[in-house]
C-alpha cells in the first residue's frame, strides 16, 4: 500500500503538511468554475427526465451517501485513476499525454456529459499534482474536499422565495476564490517544481 499511496521519497507527513493545505486552497475556485461550466452545459444540452432522476438519486442526504461520495469515492477513484492508471501511463508515455489520457478516462467513467466535463478538469489538475508529487495524499485530500463542497452545496435548501441560483457567488466571492487559488497554485508550483540535476 505504501508503494501505491506514496511512492515518493519524501515523507508522507511532510507531503501532507506542505501540499495538502496548498491543494485545498484550490477548492473554492474549482467549485465555482465547475458550477459555471455545468450550468452552461445544462443550458446547451438540458437534462432529460431520466438524467434528472439520476442526479436526484445521487444527491442523497444520508450518512452512508455522504461517506460514499466524500470518503470512499475519492479514495478508490484516486487509487485507480492516479495510483494505477496514470502511474502506468507515466511509465510508458510523456507526462502530458499520460495526464490527459488518464483525465479523459476519469471523466468518461462518470458516464454523463455533465460530470464528464467536471471530472476532466479535476482529473487534469489531479494528474498534474500526482505527476509532480508522486503521492496520492494531496490528490485524495483535494478530491475529497471538492466532493464535500459540492455535496454541502447540494444539501442546502433554497429559500422558497428565491430561485435555484440562490447561492450564486458574488463578485467578491469570485475574487476571494481566485486569489486563494492563485496562492495555492503558486505554492504547489514552487514546492513541486522539478529539481535541477
Amino acid at each position: 500500500l505504501r508503494d501505491l499511496f506514496h511512492p515518493s521519497r519524501a515523507s508522507p507527513a511532510a507531503t501532507a503538511t506542505l501540499l495538502v493545505p496548498a491543494a485545498l486552497a484550490l477548492v473554492p475556485a474549482i467549485v465555482l468554475v465547475v458550477t459555471v461550466l455545468t450550468d452552461w452545459l445544462v443550458a446547451v444540452s438540458p437534462l432529460s427526465p431520466w438524467e434528472e432522476d439520476l442526479f436526484e438519486s445521487m444527491s442523497g442526504d444520508t450518512l452512508a451517501a455522504i461517506l460514499l461520495v466524500c470518503v470512499l469515492a475519492p479514495l478508490t477513484e484516486e487509487m485507480l485513476f492516479r495510483g494505477l492508471i496514470l502511474r502506468g501511463f507515466l511509465a510508458r508515455y510523456p507526462r502530458w499525454p499520460a495526464i490527459v489520457a488518464s483525465a479523459v478516462l476519469f471523466g468518461a467513467s462518470h458516464l454523463n456529459l455533465y460530470q464528464f466535463a467536471a471530472a476532466l478538469l479535476l482529473g487534469l489538475l489531479l494528474g498534474w499534482l500526482y505527476e509532480r508529487s508522486r503521492s496520492l495524499i494531496p490528490c485524495i485530500a483535494l478530491h475529497a474536499a471538492y466532493n464535500a463542497a459540492v455535496t454541502w452545496l447540494d444539501l442546502q435548501e433554497a429559500p422558497p422565495e428565491l430561485d435555484a441560483a440562490w447561492w450564486a457567488p458574488t463578485p467578491l466571492a469570485w475574487v476571494a476564490a481566485l486569489v486563494l487559488a492563485a496562492i495555492g497554485f503558486a505554492l504547489l508550483a514552487r514546492l513541486l517544481r522539478p529539481r535541477r540535476a
